[in-house]
This record gives C-alpha cells, sequence and structure tokens, in this order.
C-alpha cells in the first residue's frame, strides 16, 4: 500500500458559472456557461470569418496563473477556432473531401440558405471539420495557437531526462482530487454525418496538476481524428516547469469499426475516449504516418518544456 499523500494548503472558491482553486504559486480558473447567444456568435463570427460549429461555448475557458513567473494558460473556443483554416485547404491541414462536403459547405455558406451568414462576413471555403491543433495560449497574447509566455518560449524537451515527461505512475495513482473540471469550447455533428468537438479537463492534486485538451473528430464512413494536448506540472519539482505533450492521430473509418468490442454496437465510436484509446494503441505507422491518407500535419506527437522562472 502506498504512504498516504499529504493535502496541501489550497483554497477554493465559486461563483455561479466559475470554480477556482489557489494552490502553492498557481491561480486556476474554470467557466461554463451556456452556449453563446446569437449577438456573441454574430461578433466571433464576423472575427473569424467563417460560421461557427452549432454549439459553441463562447464564454467557457480554463485559465492558469503561476503568479511568482507571470507564466499562463488560457483555454477558450477563440483561441480553439483560430487553429481552424480558413479559406481553401492545402496540401497539411488534412482537408476531408468526401461526397457531401460541397452541399454541405454551401448550407453554411450560401446566402440564401435558411441559415445566412451576417452581412459583416464574406463567405468562403474553410476547413469543414473544424479541425485544430489548439495548444491553448497566453492569456496576454493575441490568441493565435501557440502563443508564448511571457517567462519563456516552449522549448523541446530531452527524451533522456526523466522529469520531462509525463509521469503516468503518478496520474494513475488514487490519490484525491482537489480540484477537477470540464469545460467543453465547442460541438458540431457536421450536418448529421459526424462529430467534431474540443473538450478541456484539468484535474489538481496534492502533488500536480493536469489538463487534456482533447479535439476529436468522426467523419461517418470516412475517417476519425484525434488532437490531444496534455500539460502535467509536479508542485514538488525543484526547477518548477510545465511538460506540454502534443499528439495526433487518424485511422480510417472501417479500421476503427474492426476494433469495436461488440461488431454490431457502434455506440464506442461516439465515445472521444474510446476513439483516442484505440488510436493511440495502434503502430505509429499506422495511426501517425499513414493515418487516413489525408497527409495532415497534426500526426505526431511532441514534447515541449516552459520554465517557470522568477521575475526578474
Amino acid at each position: 500500500m502506498s504512504a498516504a499523500i499529504s493535502v496541501p494548503r489550497h483554497t477554493l472558491s465559486e461563483t455561479p458559472n466559475s470554480r477556482t482553486i489557489e494552490i502553492y504559486d498557481w491561480v486556476i480558473t474554470a467557466s461554463t456557461n451556456a452556449i453563446s447567444n446569437a449577438t456573441e456568435c454574430d461578433a466571433l463570427q464576423a472575427a473569424l470569418g467563417f460560421p461557427l460549429p452549432e454549439m459553441t461555448f463562447g464564454n467557457n475557458y480554463l485559465s492558469l496563473e503561476h503568479r511568482s513567473s507571470g507564466w499562463g494558460v488560457m483555454f477558450d473556443a477563440k483561441g480553439a477556432l483560430l487553429g481552424v483554416k480558413g479559406g481553401e485547404l492545402v496540401e497539411g491541414d488534412g482537408g476531408v473531401k468526401v461526397g457531401y462536403a460541397d452541399a454541405w459547405l454551401k448550407s453554411r455558406t450560401d446566402p440564401g440558405t435558411s441559415l445566412p451568414l451576417p452581412t459583416t462576413v464574406t463567405a468562403k471555403p474553410y476547413d469543414w471539420t473544424y479541425t485544430t491543433m489548439y495548444p491553448g495560449h497566453h492569456p496576454c497574447s493575441d490568441e493565435s495557437p501557440g502563443g508564448q509566455s511571457n517567462s519563456g518560449k516552449w522549448t523541446e524537451a530531452d527524451p533522456d531526462n526523466p522529469n520531462h515527461s509525463i509521469p503516468l505512475s503518478e496520474l494513475t495513482r488514487p490519490d484525491p482530487i482537489l480540484f477537477y473540471a470540464e469545460v467543453p469550447l465547442f460541438e458540431d455533428e457536421l450536418h448529421d454525418n459526424g462529430s467534431s468537438n474540443l473538450l478541456v479537463r484539468i484535474r489538481v492534486m496534492p502533488t500536480c496538476l493536469f489538463i487534456l485538451s482533447r479535439f476529436t473528430l468522426r467523419v461517418d464512413n470516412v475517417l476519425f481524428r484525434t488532437h490531444d494536448t496534455r500539460m502535467f506540472h509536479s508542485f514538488a519539482s525543484s526547477s518548477p516547469l510545465v511538460v506540454r505533450q502534443v499528439s495526433g492521430w487518424e485511422a480510417p473509418y472501417d479500421r476503427m469499426k474492426r476494433q469495436l468490442p461488440k461488431r454490431n454496437d457502434l455506440t464506442p465510436l461516439t465515445d472521444a475516449s474510446f476513439i483516442a484509446k484505440v488510436l493511440a494503441e495502434m503502430p505509429t505507422e499506422a495511426s501517425q504516418q499513414t493515418g487516413a491518407g489525408t497527409r495532415w500535419r497534426g500526426l505526431r506527437t511532441k514534447v515541449e518544456l516552459a520554465k517557470l522562472e522568477p521575475r526578474s
């Protein structure tokens, strides 16, 4: 039996739509709200230049601030959707071209449709699957994907240094959870032809914090795609740092279907956790090299670090 884990001093507070934990040098807030209203959607859609997902949670966010260094990270819908390709897709964008794509796109962008765009937006092509490799951004950045903190850039991890990886053994221990939140950012059913969604989760334990931001795409009879951003910080690290692991996988729909526990039960194919597990357990050559033949640039695993250096 493992030794009992002592619970550090921490403070919890909440408002009707948000919860906050203050622990060690960290202030962490998760805010969950209803989907954006029409006015909010029009403003965001005008800023992005393409139609929004059917369910856009524009007021949801997860924010973390490390007070002594000024390092921080934010996850929100605008930042995530800024990572969606607007305009014509090119090599590396992982475009999904299927028979109904043009008709679906026209239904979203044709001024004569029953779902017209705001007059301030010019109709144009975009990635109708809402694929994004959004890793979060610094609260003071321009929200562009991969935004940097004011305590230094993300640097490549040393694969031979155990402190530069996410310790699965620590995350799977039955330690008490001091703070937990699920923050949905967007979801779309792709005109009943699949599903595209982004959900951010955070756990704070006595010894560490862990974030999983997961984008999941299912295009029926075509492909499955997952993009994960994991962040880990140990409160006990002598040289404080945040480890970020970014991974992307995809596979043809039929290959995923063959992994079902029961051939006639398709329910697991709507479960983001099942999809991610199956994709991650496939040989790298299948899920991160060949993929579904889209040549998506997100097919990779990359580990990076951010050092939490005191402000000068």
